[in-house]
């Protein structure tokens, strides 16, 4: 059997080598623990062992603590027998026993019951041993396939909630499918797509999971611009292309209609979104899922998605087991917690997120400590009101890690772990131990690739508390109506760190040159718009004073030419200027060591690029809509950690440097630059090229070089008409007449758009 499993590449846990003794040792009750599988062989001689009999108690507890799945084999024994403890079985048991107390043969005796009425295989039922331990081996994969990672075994009742989508998708039909799963915020529909995803995305030639729709909704891009921008997010991230730019709202159908694709759409809150990433299901190749989560039933509805799972409220039953995951670690309550546990579990009105955060915050708590957050539970007039009870859930935080709370909540929610650490880095906060202390709390996720995930109700919870509190007690300003005047008159305000200020429905916004002089300690400035029109109105003075200390700089419809000549960017992390007024940023070279990311969207007037020479960690440079930059100056050359740039239509561009030959660079677009005569060498690690719509007459000659490149779109280029080429569409034997020499060496090469006619002629089989 040992070989068979590894064959399948199933990992068991080798207990041949460990001594036995009285007890089972430590190293072993670590394996059953962590195992998800657990498989009991039992045959004439087990219950000789007392070892044995108790690794099956051990097995059985963690089937009831954690739901561990359980497998039986009958090997020469009835189950009857073992069930019963008769015949030879019976016969060993009691010479087992006679050596222990009545507790332990009791103890083992249940055990035994229970693990004989486990439907199992039978050996004395087979002709063929070989074929039987080939079931066993397909039955275990079918069942680790089946069961979520040990991400998600906090949530109760997770396998019901994946069997019951699972009779919805019918991921044997090969049609193209769209499944709802709904149910109330906190509910689990996100953890409930996110184990859909974890196991089953291998079946998919192509999946993602595109998180914080919500958010798109309200991004301040217009009808055709949100379609374009969410279809670019669902392309980026899956064909690992960051930061990719499409040009037409056909490339998502053009892209996915040959591929069989598993696509969870989190979160969705507007019939936009839907449109713009699965408005048909011809969109999609055969065998495709589109899995869409959200509060709003009518959106299904007018979609025509037929197929809907509704979450429902835990049972009180479950509730009390969720609470007691994160609260004990274990699915019930310690002894003398009972009664507390089910007051709490009432109180939270039994919603999982609810749950999950009260019960995080009560872990190691002794029973006053318990019966205090009761005690402000049953305050609560509606318990139904879950915002106030995840208040109740982060209230009890130290001042330092409440404070890295309120921060993601309010600037910082899906941005990567590193970056966050880098916001901080000139501050006193233990950012890894902060971190570390919101998971274990349940208030932020931190996903597989790095980023940081906070559920939208806790977001709110945070950005409300930070509304409720005067600025300087919670450093933060946020979306205050009369936040010019704040600023002109705040007492108190060396304090405030961080500004947060919605300017959509502010008719007029007028902020003197003096209003950050008294905020020596502001790190973090977001002023933004989160809806199109307006009258975009903004009286800034030339001279304005910046705090010298800003690390974040984020401000939309900037009015001024140029900022302040006594701006210093030295401390800046992230500087975002997008759909300003400036023609340049600053006069003469500045310290840029801290710069990671500059974004200058829709910067229609912006002329001239600074010295970047001293920008040596910047990782990302948007200048896409800059249409008046003729020239990349030549310190651009030094920018040895750049991964992304984009150039969408940069009308004027002419000038490049002879040579973008950066090792970290792997994503280059450039759509729209209709100058653009010639393509600088590009760096061998390049994964992602976009040429479109420019002059180039040919490619450098260092395109042989790109063995990393994966996908390579030059359409409008070269006196070219669009040509798409796949190597899924290879495989289904697309009439290839003649490939360029150069295009063989492209080992990794995955997608390929408009080669020239005299290269490359692509025709759908």
């Amino acid at each position: 059997m040992r070989e068979q499993f590894q064959r399948n590449g199933i990992t068991m846990f080798d207990d041949q080598k460990i001594v036995r003794s009285a007890t089972i040792s430590p190293s072993l009750t670590k394996a059953i623990n962590e195992s998800r599988i657990a498989i009991v062989i039992l045959s004439k001689k087990y219950a000789s062992s007392s070892w044995c009999l108790d690794e099956l108690v051990e097995i059985l507890e963690c089937k009831k603590a954690i739901g561990q799945i359980v497998m039986t084999i009958f090997y020469g024994v009835e189950p009857s027998a073992v069930r019963k403890q008769t015949g030879e079985f019976g016969i060993a048991f009691n010479e087992t026993c006679a050596r222990k107390t009545d507790e332990e043969r009791q103890k083992w005796s249940k055990a035994l019951r229970d693990v004989g009425n486990i439907a199992g295989e039978d050996f004395l039922k087979w002709e063929n041993e070989a074929r039987m331990i080939e079931k066993i081996s397909k039955d275990v994969l079918d069942k680790l396939n089946a069961t979520p990672s040990r991400d998600f075994c906090g949530m109760v009742g997770i396998e019901i909630h994946l069997m019951k989508v699972l009779s919805l998708l019918d991921l044997d039909d090969d049609g193209v499918k769209m499944v709802a799963i709904s149910g109330p915020a906190g509910i689990g529909k996100t953890t409930i797509a996110r184990a859909l995803h974890s196991i089953f995305s291998s079946r998919f030639q192509l999946s993602c999971f595109v998180n914080n729709l919500r958010g798109s909704h309200h991004s301040g891009f217009d009808e055709h611009g949100l379609k374009l921008h969410l279809q670019n997010q669902l392309l980026s991230q899956m064909l690992n292309q960051n930061d990719m730019r499409i040009s037409h709202l056909g490339a998502l159908k053009e892209r996915l209609c040959d591929h069989r694709v598993l696509i969870i759409l989190d979160d969705v809150n507007s019939i936009k979104q839907l449109e713009a990433l699965a408005n048909e299901t011809t969109w999609f190749g055969p065998g495709s899922r589109i899995v869409v989560t959200t509060e709003n039933n009518e959106l299904m509805q007018q979609h025509g998605i037929n197929y809907t799972y509704h979450v429902v409220f835990p049972s009180d039953e479950q509730a009390l087991k969720i609470l007691c995951r994160y609260a004990f670690r274990q699915s019930y309550p310690h002894i003398c917690f009972k009664e507390l546990a089910l007051r709490v579990t009432k109180l939270c009105g039994n919603l999982p997120l609810g749950l999950r955060v009260v019960g995080s915050s009560l872990r190691g708590k002794n029973e006053e400590e318990w019966e205090e957050v009761i005690l402000k539970l049953d305050t609560i007039l509606d318990h139904q009101d879950i915002e106030e009870v995840l208040k109740v859930g982060y209230e009890s935080l130290h001042e330092n890690e409440l404070s890295l709370f309120l921060h993601i909540a309010v600037f910082f929610n899906y941005n990567d772990v590193d970056f966050v650490k880098s916001m901080f880095a000139d501050n006193n906060l233990d950012i890894k131990h902060g971190l570390k202390i919101l998971v274990s709390r349940s208030l932020i996720h931190v996903s597989t690739d790095g980023e940081i995930v906070m559920h939208k109700l806790l977001q709110q919870v945070g950005r409300k508390a930070v509304r409720r509190e005067e600025p300087w007690k919670c450093r933060i300003l946020i979306e205050t109506p009369d936040i010019c005047d704040v600023l002109e008159r705040a007492k108190g305000s060396r304090a405030v760190s961080g500004i947060l200020f919605d300017i959509s429905d502010i008719d007029e916004v007028s902020i003197s040159s003096r209003a950050f002089k008294r905020m020596p300690n502001l790190r973090f400035l977001k002023i933004y718009k989160s809806k199109e029109g307006g009258n975009d109105i903004e009286n800034i003075p030339e001279d304005i004073e910046f705090p010298p200390r800003l690390r974040l700089l984020h401000w939309e419809a900037y009015p001024n030419k140029c900022l302040p000549p006594t701006f210093h960017p030295e401390y800046l992390v992230q500087l975002n200027l997008r759909d300003n007024e400036l023609e340049k940023l600053w006069e003469g070279t500045q310290r840029l060591q801290n710069l990671q990311k500059l974004d200058l969207f829709g910067s229609l007037n912006f002329k001239e690029l600074p010295d970047l020479s001293n920008a040596s960690n910047l990782d990302s440079l948007d200048l896409s809509g800059c249409e008046s930059l003729v020239e990349i100056p030549s310190s651009f050359r030094n920018l040895h950690k750049l991964k992304q740039l984009t150039m969408l239509l940069c009308i004027k561009l002419q000038v490049v440097p002879d040579h973008f030959n950066l090792a970290s660079l792997t994503s280059v677009v450039m759509v729209g630059c209709w100058k653009l005569r010639k393509l600088p060498g590009i760096s061998r690690n390049i994964t992602s090229l976009s040429i479109a719509d420019t002059m180039l007459e040919e490619l450098p000659e260092s395109v042989r070089l790109w063995s990393r490149l994966e996908t390579l779109s030059i359409y409008g280029s070269l006196n070219i008409s669009p040509i798409w080429l796949d190597r899924w569409q290879e495989r289904k034997g697309a009439d290839i007449v003649t490939i360029p020499d150069w295009i063989k060496d492209l080992h990794g090469l995955t997608w390929l758009h408009g080669l020239s006619k005299t290269c490359v002629t692509a025709r759908a089989s």
